[in-house]
C-alpha cells in the first residue's frame, strides 16, 4: 500500500541485528579450520593487499558520486510544517501530513522532537503527553529551483500549513510561504526571502531509461537531514497509485532508498540534474521496501512554472476514461501493435463528447505525437492549458480518423481522463465466467447505488476462484458490452458470453465505481 513519505512512523530497519559473541567466535574458528584443512594460510591472504590500481574503478566511481552529491546537496532543504487539522475537502488521508506521535518514532530519534529518548522514562523524567492544542506537525524535503528562493516540494508536505520553517544546507532556518499548490499532481511551490541561493538545474525525465543511476536526497524521518541514497531507475511511466484514477501517472520507479521525510526531495541523474520529485513508497512496513516513486520533472517543472507565474494551476480536460492497449485486448480492436489508449467511457457534454469521440475509439496520437498508452496521454492532456485546440489521431473500427478537440478545464468533481478504471429481480447465471447477472431494475439500482444513466446488466454474484474474480469483477459492477456489442439485459450478457467459442477470451466493457473500463476475461473451457 503506498505511503506518502513525510509520514513519521517507526522504522523497523533501524533495529540493530548483532550476532551473539559465541556465534562470532564459532564462525572465526570454523573459518580457521577450513583454511587450515585446505592448506591456505591467513598470512597468504593478507599478503595480497589491494593497491590503488586494483581498486581504481571503484575509487573513480566513489569520487564521481562524492562530486555529484556535493554539487546537489546545497540545493536541498528540510521543510518543517505546522498545521491545524486537515482541509475540509481532503478525501485522501494518505496524501496529508501527519502529526508526529512520539510512539511512532524510534527511541533514538525522539529526542530530536523534544519527547526524550528514554523508553518509559523509568528514571522519573517527565513523560510525553499529548499536546492540548490541535496542532499537527509534519516534516518533508524540498529543492531550491531558483537563486531568489523558490522551492519545489510535495503538496502533501505543506497542505493546510499555518507555519513553514525551511532549513537550508548552511543551517539557516527561514520562514517559508506557500506560493501555490496542485493537489492533482501533488506539487507545491514554497518561497523564502533570500537571494543568491544554490539552485538545482532541471533535467529531462523523458530521457530516463531503466538501469540508469539516480540519487535521492532528503531528510529521512525528518531528522536525518541532507541524506543521499543511490540506486537505479527500476521503471518509468508507472501509473499513479492514489485513490483518484484521474491523477496523471508517468511516475519514475527507483530502488534508491526513500523513507518518511524524503517527500518533496530531489531525484537526480548522473549529471546532477533534477529529474524527479520524490513522492511515495510502496511498503507494508512503513519504511523503504525497495520501491519508491517520483513525480517526473516534465510534470513538476510545468506545474511549478504555472504556480510561480500565476499562483494557480489549470489543467486541460478531455472527459474520458481510458484503458491501455495491451497484447491481450489489441485483437478486439483490430490493432497490430500494443500502443495507444482505448476510450472506455465518454462523459456527457465533455470536450471529448462534443468532438465526437466514442467508446471503443483508440487514440493513437496527440498533435502528431504517438500516444504510447493511456497514462502518457493523461499526463500530456493535464499539462495543457484549458482552451487549447488539439488534434487526436484515432482508430475507429480499424479505420484512421482525425478529430479536433478544444480542451476544457479540470475540476475536482468532473470526470477527467482516468486510466484503467476499477473494474462492475431475476438473476441469470453466466457459468463460463462465474457470474450471476441481474437486470437493472429500480430496486437493483437502489440497492447497488447504480446511477440511472448507466445502461447494461448488473453483476449480482461472483463465484470465488472464477475467471470473473481473477479479472477483478465484483457485485455491483455493470457489464455494458460483450465483445464490443451492447448488452442491455442480463440475458444479453449471458447469451453473448455463451456464444464465444471455447477457449477464447471475452472483452467486457464494465462500469465500476463511477467509471468504465475494458476487461479481458478468459473463460473456463468446456
Amino acid at each position: 500500500m503506498p505511503l506518502t513519505t513525510n509520514s513519521l512512523v517507526t522504522c523497523k530497519s533501524l533495529r540493530r541485528f548483532a550476532a551473539p559473541a559465541s556465534l562470532a567466535a564459532v564462525a572465526v574458528l570454523g573459518s580457521a579450520m577450513v583454511l587450515h584443512g585446505t592448506g591456505v594460510h591467513a598470512n597468504a591472504i593478507s599478503a595480497s593487499a589491494l593497491d590503488d590500481q586494483s581498486v581504481s574503478s571503484l575509487s573513480a566511481l566513489d569520487h564521481d558520486m562524492e562530486t555529484l552529491a556535493a554539487r546537489v546537496t546545497p540545493a536541498v532543504v528540510n521543510v518543517a510544517v505546522t498545521s491545524r487539522g486537515g482541509s475540509d475537502d481532503d478525501e485522501d488521508a494518505g496524501n496529508t501530513q501527519q502529526q508526529i506521535d512520539p510512539q511512532d518514532l524510534p527511541p533514538q530519534l525522539r529526542q530530536f522532537f523534544g519527547f526524550g529518548g528514554g523508553a518509559g522514562n523509568s528514571r522519573g523524567g517527565r513523560r510525553a503527553v499529548p499536546q492540548e492544542e490541535p496542532l499537527r506537525r509534519g516534516v518533508g524535503s524540498g529543492v531550491i529551483i531558483s537563486p531568489d528562493g523558490y522551492i519545489v516540494t510535495n503538496n502533501h508536505v505543506v497542505e493546510g500549513a499555518t507555519q513553514i520553517k525551511v532549513t537550508l544546507h548552511d543551517r539557516r532556518v527561514l520562514t517559508g510561504k506557500v506560493v501555490g499548490t496542485d493537489k492533482l499532481t501533488d506539487i507545491a511551490v514554497v518561497k523564502v526571502d533570500a537571494h543568491d541561493l544554490p539552485a538545482i538545474t532541471w533535467g529531462d525525465s523523458s530521457k530516463l531509461q531503466p538501469g540508469q543511476t539516480v540519487l535521492a536526497f532528503g531528510s529521512p524521518f525528518g531528522v536525518l537531514q541532507f541524506s543521499v541514497t543511490r540506486g537505479i531507475v527500476s521503471a518509468v511511466n508507472r501509473s499513479a497509485m492514489g485513490s483518484d484514477a484521474r491523477t496523471p501517472g508517468g511516475l519514475i520507479q527507483t530502488d534508491a532508498a526513500v523513507n518518511p521525510g524524503n517527500s518533496g526531495g530531489p531525484l537526480v541523474n548522473a549529471h546532477g540534474e533534477l529529474v524527479g520529485i520524490n513522492q511515495m513508497i510502496a511498503t507494508n512496513s512503513g519504511s523503504f521496501a525497495g520501491a519508491s516513486f517520483a513525480i517526473p520533472s516534465s510534470t513538476a517543472k510545468a506545474i511549478a512554472q504555472q504556480i510561480i507565474a500565476t499562483g494557480a494551476v489549470h489543467h486541460g480536460y478531455l472527459g474520458i476514461s481510458m484503458n491501455d492497449v495491451t497484447p491481450e485486448n489489441a485483437q478486439y480492436f483490430n490493432l497490430k501493435d500494443a500502443l495507444g489508449a482505448i476510450v472506455a467511457e465518454v462523459s456527457p457534454n465533455s470536450p471529448a463528447a462534443n468532438a465526437g469521440l466514442k467508446n471503443g475509439d483508440v487514440i493513437t496520437s496527440l498533435n502528431g505525437h504517438t500516444v504510447e498508452n493511456g497514462g502518457a496521454l493523461q499526463v500530456d492532456v493535464a499539462q495543457m492549458t484549458p482552451g487549447t485546440k488539439a488534434e487526436l489521431g484515432i482508430l475507429r473500427n480499424g479505420a484512421s480518423q482525425r478529430i479536433n478537440v478544444t480542451l476544457g478545464e479540470y475540476k475536482k468533481d468532473a470526470q477527467v481522463a482516468g486510466n484503467d478504471g476499477d473494474g462492475s429481480a431475476g438473476q441469470t447465471n453466466g457459468g463460463k465466467l462465474g457470474l450471476a447477472m441481474s437486470d437493472l431494475t429500480p430496486d437493483v439500482r437502489q440497492q447497488m447505488n447504480i446511477p440511472a444513466d448507466v445502461k447494461g446488466a448488473a453483476i449480482a454474484q461472483v463465484r470465488p476462484g472464477s475467471p470473473a474474480e481473477d479479472a477483478g469483477l465484483q457485485p455491483g459492477d455493470v457489464i455494458q458490452e460483450v465483445n464490443r456489442k451492447s448488452t442491455p439485459s442480463a440475458n444479453d450478457v449471458v447469451s453473448s458470453i455463451h456464444a464465444v467459442p471455447s477457449g477464447k477470451g471475452v472483452l467486457l466493457l464494465v462500469w465500476s465505481n463511477g467509471g468504465a473500463s475494458y476487461r479481458v476475461v478468459n473463460p473456463n473451457q468446456g
